[in-house]
């Protein structure tokens, strides 16, 4: 086994029999045990990880690794280990997980939402897919080695990140900013959110693997006007002129824009599914996707649908304090993404829509990424999936949101979605994320932690 100090251990032969059941029963009770700790992330820094982060490296320490646990702010604590490959000359692979999770009502759950509790073979609570399942996997895995003495052929880090689900501020931005020498000789990650089962209704089973994410473009807008009585007309009400622009972006129909990734998916996608395109068909200026994707089985259309365009959704709205006083400002937020590329577009188009009494700006924002799609790294994914569900299909995708990958981007490291988990038919995954009564069967958890063992185990 490999340790931290970067001496490397034996490769040796994928795990199973006893020690794989270990493996997979570790990878239920860590996720159990670490959706118990309640990391909610309620944004603008109102968020503990340290606890969760204490747990990992624990789990970490006692495989014989040593762990750094790194905090960017009081609680915001990060977890970073390197575990040494037996083929230095290759570059390292980044393995990164998130441990803080979205707010959770209690009261609309059917379980206590950070019980942690297993029923009937599943895990549920908050967490148990975004992504503290794929955080215990990890742990897992490494453990699995640890115990047989074997590891990865390329030296690998692995990195537990803070703030992920707000601006990544605390975690994986500031791991970037402050301790890029962790994450030396990387060139490539994985990390969330892929090689999941859908299943088609002709009864296809595919494993979607990201090769890409929108960008991201939080955006407020600003309208000024003048404040005055209620009773009175007012030909410059800011509500008035903020609504009409929130209006305009709510229902402008974005164009359609095939990037490399999209249209690697659509072929892919088509010929799993029954629905072949030709490269020339998607190449044509006046391919007809939206036509193409209601051809296409639902679940499967699914997974491109909203990666062919921009798109600008209005999520809040600030304005006024008394009924019978027109502000003089009133502001929205706006939760822009965008494809590789076409960030100039959106900017042009947002300007065309605010018009001229309506001012914007970025809260956020983040680049659009693509991954190549016939990288030997993507391959050996695709076959470390069919080695445990022979005759499914797998198939790239771009993600319609983002990830900690784009923060790691800016290291130069290309980043993948990539934590697998056989799902059974009619199981909702993408509706699970941010969702109600959130949960992951411990089967599934069993099937992830082989298929990222084998993954890690032989990729060079």
């Amino acid at each position: 086994m490999a340790t931290a100090d970067g001496t490397h251990g034996n490769h040796g032969s994928r795990g199973g029999g006893t020690d794989g059941d270990r493996r997979g029963d570790e990878a239920v009770r860590f996720t159990s045990e670490l959706i118990r700790i309640d990391t909610t992330n309620r944004g603008g820094g109102d968020c503990r990880e340290r606890p969760a982060a204490e747990y990992a490296a624990e789990r970490l320490a006692e495989a014989g690794l040593s762990p750094l646990v790194l905090e960017s702010a009081p609680g915001r604590a990060n977890v970073v280990a390197r575990i040494g490959g037996s083929e230095p000359g290759l570059p390292a692979l980044l393995v990164h997980g998130h441990l803080d999770v979205v707010p959770a009502q209690a009261e609309d759950w059917s379980v206590p939402p950070f019980s942690g509790e297993i029923r009937d073979g599943v895990v549920w609570g908050r967490g148990a897919v975004d992504m503290k399942g794929m955080d215990a996997m990890m742990l897992a895995v490494v453990r699995a080695w640890a115990r047989e003495r074997r590891g990865p052929r390329r030296d690998v880090v692995l990195c537990f990140t803070a703030d992920e689900e707000d601006s990544a501020a605390a975690g994986a931005d500031w791991l970037v900013r402050q301790h890029a020498d962790l994450f030396e000789g990387c060139t490539e990650a994985v990390g969330e959110s892929g090689a999941y089962t859908v299943h088609t209704g002709a009864g296809q089973r595919l494993y979607p693997v990201a090769a890409g994410e929108r960008g991201t473009g939080w955006l407020r807008l600003t309208a000024r006007g003048t404040a005055g009585h209620g009773s009175k007309v007012n030909h410059a009400n800011a509500v008035t002129r903020l609504a009409a622009a929130v209006t305009r972006i709510g229902e402008h129909a974005w164009p359609v824009r095939i990037t490399p990734t999209v249209r690697e998916a659509l072929l892919a996608v088509g010929a799993a599914t029954g629905v072949p395109l030709e490269p020339d068909e998607v190449d044509d200026p006046g391919f007809d996707a939206d036509g193409y994707l209601a051809k296409l089985d639902p679940a499967a259309a699914k997974l491109i649908a909203a990666t062919v365009r921009n798109s600008a959704n209005p999520t809040v709205l600030q304005a006024g304090y008394k009924t019978n006083v027109i502000p003089g400002l009133a502001v929205a937020e706006i939760d822009g993404r965008t494809l590789p590329g076409l960030t100039g577009e959106f900017e042009a188009v947002l300007d065309e829509l605010t018009g001229p009494d309506v001012d914007w700006s970025y809260l956020h924002r983040e680049t659009a990424l693509t991954a190549p799609v016939d990288s030997p790294t993507f391959a050996a994914m695709g076959e470390a999936l069919l080695a445990h569900d022979p005759g499914a299909a797998v198939v790239p995708f771009c993600m319609s949101g983002g990830t900690d990958a784009k923060q790691f981007s800016r290291l130069g490291i290309t980043g993948y979605g990539f934590s697998p988990l056989r799902l059974p038919p009619g199981y909702d995954f993408q509706g699970l994320f941010h969702g109600v009564d959130e949960r992951v069967p411990a089967e599934a958890l069993r099937f992830g932690a082989a298929v990222l063992d084998d993954f890690l185990s032989t990729v060079g």
